[in-house]
């Protein structure tokens, strides 16, 4: 009986690390419709909606009250809906993808590294998507109306790069929060996502009462105008790696259950 030399061992059967990754990648996207299609046609539905809205305000306003009405729409909330889907989106790679992966044999540290691949490109996609059309919403002078839905003020003024970098991060933290609650859920169900929002809250609530009982108000508006819109923004990176990082270790332990 003679041992086997580990030279003779066919490890080309086995794909590299960087190949299950892609793999996850390729299967977090295999569904365009979920991750693609559906969002950019909802996106295109707000955006019309919107722009029937300017259309009725810039029509009823006299002449000399135009650009004073449209003013408003600086202030318009309708953008956001993107974000808040990519968050169900990281929700579901966990619920729905994981276990599917599982079957697979993909190993839990490559699942959770192609997935935060698969967050990188969409929201690098949807990002520079965003703000091309921020672009054409600028040179065509609010669609011709003065209005504002990619250049919300939210978004900052300083620039093509500045609000490519403002939506790229946001994307992000919203794909990271919501791919954390879906381990969340995956290892300890209802209660854990209850626990962590009650921790959350708190942790918020008292935050409040910290500042509110040092009078430090004032300081806090002073903060966020110093940082403007790109420097607020880079501080969600932190949560951000938190919630990649507590996402992580708590993959490691969750099983999927039906």
């Amino acid at each position: 009986m003679t041992a086997i030399a580990p030279e003779t061992v066919n490890l080309r059967t086995a794909p590299a690390s960087a190949h299950r990754i892609w793999r996850v990648v390729r299967l977090n996207l295999v569904n365009k419709s979920t991750t693609i299609w559906v969002p950019l046609m909802i996106m295109g539905f707000i955006w019309l909606v919107n722009y029937l809205i300017w259309w009725i305000i810039y029509s009823a306003a006299p002449v000399a009250d135009r650009a004073k009405a449209m003013e408003g729409t600086q202030w318009s909330g309708g953008a956001f809906y993107i974000f808040v889907y990519m968050l169900v989106v990281g929700v579901q790679v966990i619920g729905m993808t994981f276990p599917f992966a599982l079957g697979y044999s993909v190993t839990r540290r490559d699942f959770w590294l192609g997935a935060s691949l698969t967050f990188l490109l969409l929201s690098a996609g949807y990002a520079i998507g965003f703000t091309v059309l921020s672009a054409v919403e600028e040179w065509t002078g609010g669609w011709g109306l003065g209005g504002h839905l990619f250049t919300s003020i939210y978004f900052g003024d300083s620039g093509f790069f500045a609000r490519l970098f403002i939506v790229f991060v946001a994307m992000l933290f919203f794909f990271f929060v919501g791919a954390t609650a879906g381990t969340l859920f995956m290892r300890w169900r209802v209660n854990g996502l209850l626990i962590a929002a009650a921790i959350l809250v708190l942790l918020i609530v008292g935050l409040v009462a910290l500042v509110t009982f040092t009078n430090n108000w004032p300081a806090v508006g002073e903060w966020f105008m110093a940082m403007g819109p790109v420097g607020v923004v880079a501080w969600m990176l932190v949560p951000t790696a938190i919630s990649a990082v507590a996402g992580f270790y708590i993959l490691r332990r969750a099983t999927p259950k039906n």
